[in-house]
């Protein structure tokens, strides 16, 4: 009888509810896509993430603008700056942010306790982010080079005539303007250094030393090789 009690026991465990161990969830990727091809968001942060450069079919050169006229296409926002500067630095909305309205583009400054030096540094920093994320497209067989991209080319360059004067370093201004040239070649010929190299009268590895010599040019192009499925520069 013992014996009979005991297996009836068993077969009521066996037959018990288990409880369910819930999976742990899986894990989701959320991409973060603009709301428009022609617009994008970008901050002039250090630690913002580079989103990838956007073109344009229009022939309006931004940088060309007058600061009065590049202000007029932007809208200005002011704040309070946040963080170590002092017991007079957050009384006032000093700091200064501008989102360039055709581009999207966004820059701040907030470094300053004066707004007027703010916003001529947010202006500065927005014009470089221009320069790093607005494309426009070449005609390659009508192409010349312009002289703003001549002034920042070796010396050694080709077609570098001997009144373009001497070579201007990444520290000028007006490097910022060269730049913006040089990396509307590099998108027009799919990102490839070889093809512009060509064009600019220098050598793949003079080029290349000169797209290296500058953090912000060597992740631009490297931006505009990735999205033409080509390997970065090192």
């Amino acid at each position: 009888m013992a014996g009979v009690r005991t297996l009836l026991l068993r077969q009521a465990l066996f037959t018990l509810p288990r409880p369910k161990t819930p999976f742990p969830p899986s894990p989701q990727i959320f991409l973060a896509r603009t709301k428009s091809p022609s617009l994008l968001s970008f901050s002039s942060s250090s630690s913002a993430n580079s989103p990838s450069p956007t073109s344009t079919s229009e022939t309006t050169n931004y940088l060309t603008l007058s600061d009065e006229e590049l202000m007029a296409q932007c809208k200005m926002d002011t704040y309070k700056a946040t963080g170590p500067g002092g017991q007079h630095r957050n009384k006032r909305e000093t700091a200064v942010r501008l989102k360039h309205l055709p581009s999207g583009i966004t820059a701040q400054a907030a470094e300053d306790r004066s707004q007027h030096k703010n916003r001529a540094s947010a202006l500065s920093r927005l014009r470089t982010l221009i320069a790093l994320r607005v494309r426009n497209q070449i005609d390659l067989e009508a192409y010349s080079p312009p002289i703003e991209l001549l002034q920042i080319l070796p010396l050694k360059s080709t077609i570098r005539g001997s009144d373009v004067g001497n070579q201007i370093g990444p520290k000028n201004p007006k490097f910022v303007p060269g730049m913006k040239a040089f990396l509307d070649l590099i998108y027009s010929v799919e990102g490839s250094v070889s093809e512009a190299a060509k064009i600019l009268g220098l050598s793949t590895g003079a080029l290349s030393r000169l797209i290296l010599s500058d953090d912000s040019l060597r992740v631009a192009v490297n931006e505009i090789r990735a999205s033409k499925g080509l390997k970065p520069l090192r």
